[in-house]
């Protein structure tokens, strides 16, 4: 019942736990005082005591208690508070920092919907776990050998009798929870899915719409709900069952106890008054751990999230080291291997140089390995043989903020913050100036529309759903460019863009080779034709290498894409036909 894994994630503020389980104990002893004073005053009274001194003694304990009570009960919720509000700092900091070091894509066990809802309402049901569960479950681990310590002295039959029945509650939370296991795991994987899907839907609006698939897409949905409802329905209805085994159990116990300690009175000559103590004492022994039947739900379900952050923060992530560059210089893979899965290499045994200030062209169809290599160029991956060495330094023993702070990424999918203009070039270099923006805006042609449209200070909706596409790849550029890095990679930089701002980029990115490393990524041969060299993958292996003109010349795959989409881009229309 307890996971001893999601307990180390909360590293020192496990003490809280323990103060609260302190304070929970102080509170207990407190109610008896309470519960010592009315039975001493109860006794008084029957024996018709007329000195008021008799009761100076009862209303002390009693007023004690609970005042005492009071102070245990504002304690305990302080210290909670405290405990929950650095649980979920601390899980939050984790979370995104693994996320960052995953680059989020990265985590390839969770959809981006998925990390949202785990370092969100993952950590929060996590929270219940530690401040509910488990300050509850040492508390009621501890709160009958304590009574029972008190309570043997009085009267050592109801005594044990009460403490024998107390463990036939966690044995019920026990069988429970084997079961409940699987509920809950299956209950967050569910709901992770449908928050993938909900937010699929969502994002591919217009697509359902376009193809009249709406309809359908709302019966899927709308299945994937009762399954859902089904689940949680399972959790309440086994939720409910132990509630009332464990009910039975504690009102049965304490029953027991009450009818024990009336026996013990008449045939034992118990004192009467330490019998009516023995009553009212004896639901005490059952009240924690009913209590901890009921957290239980909120343990399973903290534990189902839990495990799910574990896994995203146990994922394998790209190693770095502290090494330091002197320059950038050049780049090299050397017998590299990758596979995202074993026995399926995506790439084998390639061999690829990079120099500064040359341009660097990567090619191949669909499939061929061409967006693996930048992904390992810019450490996000790492091969499983061979290296990635940068000025002769491996990769993965570089710092990833010194290699970063020279890097800069331009791909099809680049994003565009939900900001102004001038706070995403502050991103990419927080002492930009305005003349330097301006300046990067004016080599992508953009500075015009900017300012037009209300200068640096235009807002960006999110996805950059207020500019066209070619403008955000564009501006993704100008970024880039603000930054003043000096190595770039371009992964289909100029995908599903129109041909002005195609031809922008273009014009850059062979601008740039004069000062800086640069890698371009193109399924469209036209725009690598001046590259300095062309590295050509099929099958995850470099085939062909060299200039346009020297692969135009061999004639082999080179020349076969290049000849292949020259005549499908030069074909002419002919009677509503393409030649």
């Amino acid at each position: 019942m307890i996971d001893k894994e999601l307990l180390a994630l909360i590293r020192g503020n496990k003490r809280y736990i323990g103060l609260t389980v302190i304070i929970n104990i102080i509170g207990m002893a407190a109610s008896l005082s309470v519960t010592a004073g009315v039975c001493l005053a109860l006794n008084g009274a029957i024996r018709r005591e007329a000195d008021i001194g008799a009761y100076v003694l009862p209303i002390i304990l009693t007023a004690a208690g609970i005042a005492a009570r009071f102070v245990c009960g504002a304690a305990a919720g302080r210290f909670k508070r405290v405990l929950g509000e650095r649980v979920k700092m601390d899980l939050r900091e984790k979370t995104y920092g693994k996320i960052l070091k995953l680059n989020a894509r990265g985590a390839d066990e969770l959809s981006m919907a998925g990390l949202t809802q785990v370092s969100m309402e993952g950590i929060e049901q996590l929270d219940l776990y530690y401040t509910t569960y488990l300050p509850q479950f040492f508390y009621a681990m501890a709160a009958p050998f304590l009574l029972f310590a008190l309570c043997v002295f009085i009267d050592w039959r109801t005594a044990l009798i009460l403490l024998a029945c107390v463990p036939i509650i966690p044995v019920s939370i026990i069988v429970v929870s084997k079961k409940a296991k699987k509920i809950f795991a299956k209950y967050w994987g569910k709901y992770l899915s449908m928050g993938g899907a909900f937010l699929d839907s969502v994002q591919g609006m217009r697509e359902l719409k376009i193809f009249n698939a709406d309809a359908r897409q709302n019966d899927k949905m709308n299945a994937d709900a009762e399954e859902f409802r089904r689940i949680t329905m399972k959790v309440l209805v086994m939720q409910l069952f132990s509630t009332t085994v464990m009910d039975l159990v504690a009102f049965g116990g304490a029953g027991l106890g009450a009818a024990l300690a009336i026996f013990s009175a008449v045939n034992y000559s118990l004192d009467p008054i330490a019998a009516l103590f023995l009553i009212l004492v004896s639901a005490e022994f059952f009240l924690p751990l009913r209590a901890l039947g009921s957290a239980f739900h909120v343990a399973m379900n903290g534990a189902g999230a839990g495990r799910k952050i574990l896994a995203l923060l146990d994922a394998e992530e790209p190693a770095w080291g502290g090494g330091k560059l002197a320059e950038a210089g050049d780049i090299r893979l050397s017998g590299v291997t990758f596979a995202y899965k074993p026995g399926r290499n995506v790439l084998e045994d390639v061999g690829m140089a990079f120099p500064k200030n040359r341009l660097t062209a990567i090619v191949g169809e669909s499939g061929s390995g061409k967006s693996t290599v930048a992904q390992i160029l810019t450490g996000a991956r790492r091969a499983q043989t061979g290296r990635a060495t940068v000025n002769g330094i491996e990769l993965s023993g570089l710092s990833r903020e010194e290699y970063y702070s020279r890097l800069a990424v331009v791909a099809y999918d680049t994003y565009i913050f939900n900001d102004t203009v001038r706070n995403n070039f502050y991103l990419a270099n927080p002492k930009a100036t305005d003349a330097q923006i301006w300046g990067a805006l004016k080599k992508v042609n953009l500075a015009g529309f900017i300012e037009s449209a209300g200068g640096l200070d235009k807002p960006i909706l999110e996805d950059a759903d207020n500019i066209s596409g070619g403008q955000k790849q564009r501006l993704a550029l100008a970024v880039s460019l603000a930054a003043g890095k000096s190595i770039f990679i371009f992964d289909e930089a100029t995908s599903n863009i129109d041909v002005e701002s195609e031809a922008v980029i273009m014009k850059n990115i062979y601008e740039l080779r004069e000062t800086a490393l640069v890698v371009l990524i193109s399924h469209r041969l036209a725009n690598v034709a001046g590259a300095d060299n062309i590295y050509v993958l099929k099958d995850g292996r470099v085939c062909e290498s060299g200039s346009h003109d020297e692969l135009l010349t061999v004639g082999k795959e080179y020349a076969n894409l290049y000849l292949t989409q020259k005549s499908l881009e030069c074909g002419y229309k002919e009677g509503g036909r393409y030649a």
